[in-house]
């Protein structure tokens, strides 16, 4: 696996978008939607994405509102990140997600695909956009 590879999450309560991205062209691909139940990853699921990819760093969007205060998501996205700090002693980085659904649904809808997406694809955009912001402005 060639160095410089990082991970991307968007955390929800129900689904986690996850991209794998890397520092050459500062370009992400999503991966597969991580379930999760009341904001609780699938701890297996996220420690098989982490062992297939070998990241240098975890990267998770951190949502709070136009006005920088926090939303419901806002506590729970920080104890997930905190949580894989822990679990997998890699760097993470919290990056301001603000409006990267809603950026992510509209890529889609330009294209022309929304009618046939999935909600679980919108979320691996989500992540794409979370950790191509974060590879174009590390730290």
């Amino acid at each position: 696996m060639p160095s410089g590879v990082y991970l991307g999450f968007d955390f929800g309560y129900k689904r986690i978008g996850v991209a794998v991205g890397q520092r050459l062209t500062c370009s992400a691909t999503p991966l597969s939607t991580l379930d999760a139940k009341q904001g609780i990853p699938d701890w297996n699921a996220v420690q098989k994405v982490i062992t297939q990819w070998r990241p240098e760093a975890l990267i998770v969007g951190l949502p709070t509102c136009i006005d920088d205060s926090e939303l419901y998501t806002t506590a729970a996205a920080k104890r997930f990140a905190k949580q894989l700090r822990k679990q997998f002693t890699l760097p993470v980085y919290l990056v301001d997600e603000r409006l990267s659904t809603m950026e992510a649904r509209g890529q889609v809808f330009e294209q022309g695909g929304y009618r046939k997406l999935k909600k679980t694809q919108i979320d691996g955009i989500a992540a794409c956009i979370i950790l191509e912001q974060w590879l174009q402005h590390p730290e």
